[in-house]
């Protein structure tokens, strides 16, 4: 289990679902890990903003099925209230439309509650540094839904990932060869899944380094997280 090293502070974490009995049990697995602090809970959108705003955590927890504003619904506000937190949703949704909406809001990853405790706190950790993660179980959905399905989230919205949409393709590929051979270097990194520290490691530079090139890599794609600069590689046959 990942441990923050004695001059790191640890990774501090807004926890967000509704049932106050699996607030308290998640509160506990997190705990045990030293390089993770639970900061505050909340049970509603409303709560988890205002809880947001004030703790500023770098990772937040977050349910979908929440009593009034659902956990999707609620992305805009939390990014705004905590502007460099990522957020990770962690629920018992296995619903594509509910994945495809959470990262288009913004999430950082998509995990679902019936995975072990070990993965869990490692999902934080690298989620921390950087990484976008998600659920084995929801990768072939992630994969489906770039590659031209539409789906509707919320009433009036569609997802449209277009990858197999003749101009949106041709824009893919005309963003790939924006990209400089260090930047097509790192994303082949980010599609293997690998790390930033990892990356760093593979080319010999140093990590912030590495996140420089990443954020210039999201840019130019035009997308929100290193998922969708995945999938995009992955359909270009960057790997």
């Amino acid at each position: 289990m990942p441990t923050s090293s004695p001059n790191s502070s640890p990774i501090r974490i807004l926890v967000v679902d509704d049932h106050t009995l699996f607030r308290r049990g998640l509160t506990a697995l997190l705990t045990s890990d030293a390089g993770l602090q639970v900061v505050g809970d909340a049970a509603d959108a409303g709560q988890a903003q205002r809880k947001a705003s004030e703790l500023q955590p770098d990772v937040i927890l977050l349910d979908n099925h929440l009593p009034g504003v659902s956990g999707v619904s609620a992305l805009p506000s939390l990014l705004e209230a905590a502007p460099n937190a990522c957020i990770l949703m962690l629920t018992v949704s296995e619903d594509e439309n509910d994945l495809a909406a959470a990262l288009h809001g913004g999430a950082s990853g998509y995990l679902l509650k019936t995975m072990e405790g070990d993965d869990l706190t490692a999902a934080v950790h690298r989620a921390a540094q950087g990484d976008s993660i998600i659920a084995p179980e929801m990768m072939g959905k992630l994969i489906a839904a770039y590659k031209g399905v539409t789906l509707k989230s919320q009433p009036g919205t569609e997802l449209t990932a277009g990858i197999s949409n003749g101009k949106v393709g041709t824009l893919n590929q005309l963003a790939m060869a924006s990209l400089s051979p260090r930047e097509l270097d790192i994303l082949r990194g980010i599609a293997r899944g690998a790390s930033n520290k990892e990356i760093a490691r593979e080319h010999g530079i140093v990590e912030t380094t590495v996140k420089i090139h990443v954020q210039h890599v999201l840019r130019k794609l035009g997308v929100s997280s290193r998922v969708h600069a995945a999938v995009m590689a992955t359909e270009q046959g960057l790997l």
